[in-house]
């Protein structure tokens, strides 16, 4: 039997960066006592940074466990971003420290996994777990593009994160696309089949 088993637990799992044009998706899974109460939890992407910074801080010091993992760009471009996003949730459940009874998992789907799943939607809206799991997702995720940035200055993925703003689409058609850009996006897909798009070579992510 796996001494990481808790028969008491459930977990919260939820991903970001879906919608994004660059950079990984990534997954959390959290454990939250049964008694934690956080205040101020919500879905990530309804709170400011400052608020999910000050909460992500929490939650890991109120967490039995918690895993944070990602599914990189040539994932995504592989399997479809669905899929990726099943792939991150694998790994993130993998590396909980508790093995939960059961996993929450925000949305309509779940990943494969030996384990008991139950798919809720708008679950980082109505579940503790889940929005905690919303948030560290989004916290990881903001931390790595902003580290890329500094890799890939040109396209300011500090500031936008890789989701497709104006400016953002601007740097896309001047420079071209750089290896965190997801191929298998229509808007990067239809740059790449331009003939007059600029060569723009780095090395890989």
């Amino acid at each position: 039997m796996d001494e990481r088993l808790n028969i008491e637990t459930e977990a919260g799992v939820d991903e970001a960066g879906r919608g994004p044009l660059a950079g990984p998706v990534v997954a959390a899974a959290v454990i939250l006592p049964a008694e934690a109460e956080i205040d101020g939890l919500a879905d990530s992407k309804s709170l400011s940074a400052p608020q999910r910074e000050r909460l992500v801080a929490e939650i890991r010091r109120t967490a039995m466990a918690w895993g944070v993992a990602a599914a990189s760009v040539a994932e995504i471009d592989r399997f479809n971003i669905l899929q990726a996003s099943l792939i991150a949730m694998r790994r993130a459940i993998a590396r909980l420290a508790v093995i939960p009874h059961l996993a929450l998992v925000d949305g309509n789907q779940c990943p494969m996994l030996k384990l008991p799943m139950r798919a809720i939607v708008n679950g980082d809206a109505l579940v503790p777990a889940i929005s905690a799991a919303s948030i560290m997702a989004k916290v990881y995720r903001d931390h790595v593009m902003e580290r890329l940035h500094r890799r890939y200055p040109l396209y300011d993925f500090a500031s936008h994160k890789g989701y497709a703003t104006a400016a953002h689409l601007r740097a896309l058609r001047e420079f071209g696309p750089c290896p965190l850009h997801r191929r298998s996006f229509a808007p990067v897909r239809e740059l790449l089949l331009q003939p007059s798009l600029p060569g723009f070579a780095h090395d890989s992510p």
